[in-house]
């Protein structure tokens, strides 16, 4: 029978096959606990990662933090961030303050001397009406930077329709190639969406991608986006295929991409590369995309493998049994959430028994469909969970474990769950050195935290070390 998640009005909110029974939430066609930013902040998240561009909100000063965490999400110093904010007052919202936001577009114009200004209304400036297409329209004259007026007022989404808004809004700045290409297609690659992703050092995951494909001869176009000029980014139509970095969002964009400047999509049908398996599998759709010989894969494959079985024999021979049949709750997002499944039930022998996914993941719930038919499994599936879903899960389903973020951390401890795993984005975890949860290394990384937290959980609260 499908698993549904329906509303106390009987309404379906979101479906998979499953042999379990769906899970329900009572009088919650509303989110009532947001985990989820709003989609001004995934504006920011996507256009904090392109260099020679600012950003000019209209809102009120309180709606600049939710900018600058963003560009924290970059790392971005506070010395280079070309962000402006209108400040408006209750005054502004009665009466209207267009001749403030047109007086701040010069300034920040003048100011920071960008190529491209992203002029982003937000919910005050819906709640005025605020006409930002036409206002950028008539001051355009006489503005040097080109002017991309964005709606992202908070019921116009969250955070994952605002980092589609913001692709959306870098497409028409990809040129088209001028001549098309015969004969062999050179290996060349756009990545996309590298910061749509909850471990908190994403970015290690984005060069763990890099270097693979550099040691594979495969160049890097452009990154969009990350540290990336607007130079950089005009040239994104030079690739000979796109690839996706999440499961979350891009989709859509990547699809656009395709059919205005014929760049395909690639690896766009099986899980990132997390955990063992999905490493190995998804090196070998990469090499087998651009017909890369066999013999210049394996040996990278082999030696991340062997890591992997050495660095666990070594430290972790006596501990690894321990995970076995352990029932577990999966809440993180659709990028690391589809791998980490097969990681946790194949190669830890964990029994995943619900998945809660922050997103809608409307584009990439059929490779999830696919991962647990493959897999023989039928966890209870949630997506788009809030803070209520998530913790009414963990209250209705029977786990012995949930790994997740240190919100997931809390909770668990408010229910009675006593091992938690604070390994995604938001951490308690101080983190300096850069860790990726992608590739053999990247599982490695995920199970120092694991092992580290399932101790901590039976250590005694009790003992006085002074």
């Amino acid at each position: 029978m499908p698993s549904a998640i329906t509303s106390e009005n009987s309404q379906k909110l979101n479906v998979i096959p499953s042999h379990t029974e769906p899970l329900t939430f009572d009088n919650c066609d509303h989110s009532k606990d947001p985990i989820v930013g709003c989609a001004l902040e995934g504006i920011a998240n996507m256009v904090a990662g392109i260099k020679d561009v600012s950003i000019v909100i209209h809102s009120p000063q309180g709606c600049a933090s939710t900018v600058a965490a963003g560009y924290d999400n970059h790392e971005v110093d506070f010395t280079k961030r070309k962000v402006g904010c209108t400040r408006l007052f209750e005054s502004d919202i009665v009466m209207g303050a267009s001749d403030k936001l047109k007086g701040l577009i010069r300034e920040a114009d003048q100011s920071f001397n960008p190529k491209v200004m992203f002029v982003v209304g937000t919910c005050a400036a819906d709640i005025i009406g605020e006409d930002i297409q036409g206002l950028c329209n008539n001051i355009q004259p006489e503005i040097n930077a080109k002017l991309v007026p964005l709606l992202a007022g908070g019921f116009r989404g969250n955070a994952y329709d605002g980092l589609e808004m913001g692709l959306e809004a870098l497409l028409p700045f990809i040129h088209k190639r001028k001549k098309r290409r015969g004969g062999k297609k050179p290996r060349i690659v756009n990545i996309i969406a590298p910061q749509a992703n909850v471990n908190p050092t994403w970015w290690a995951d984005l060069e763990w991608v890099k270097q693979t494909l550099k040691s594979l001869r495969i160049k890097v176009q452009t990154v969009i986006s990350h540290g990336t000029s607007f130079e950089e980014l005009e040239q994104a139509g030079n690739a000979t295929a796109n690839i996706l970095l999440s499961h979350d969002v891009g989709y859509k964009f990547a699809r656009k991409m395709q059919q205005t400047h014929d760049i395909p999509l690639i690896l766009d049908d099986i899980p990132l590369p997390i955990g063992v398996q999905n490493t190995t599998r998804w090196l070998k759709a990469l090499a087998a995309h651009f017909k890369i010989d066999e013999t210049k894969v394996e040996p990278f494959i082999k030696e991340g493998e062997n890591k992997v079985v050495e660095t666990l024999r070594k430290r972790a021979l006596m501990i690894i049994p321990r995970y076995r049949n352990c029932r577990i709750a999966v809440s993180a997002d659709g990028t690391m959430g589809i791998g980490l499944v097969r990681m946790l039930f194949e190669e830890l022998e964990m029994i995943p028994e619900v998945l809660l996914f922050r997103s809608g993941m409307r584009e990439s719930r059929s490779i999830l469909e696919r991962e647990l038919q493959s897999m023989g499994i039928a966890p209870r599936v949630v997506f788009s969970a809030d803070g209520y879903q998530i913790k009414q899960a963990l209250t209705d389903v029977d786990t012995d474990a949930v790994i997740g973020s240190a919100w997931e951390k809390y909770m668990a401890e408010e229910l009675g769950i006593k091992i938690a795993f604070d390994v995604f984005s938001p951490t308690n975890r101080e983190t300096y050195l850069d860790r990726p949860y992608f590739g053999y290394e990247g599982m490695i990384n995920m199970m120092e935290v694991i092992a580290n937290d399932w101790e901590r959980a039976f250590r005694s609260k009790h003992i006085h070390w002074t």
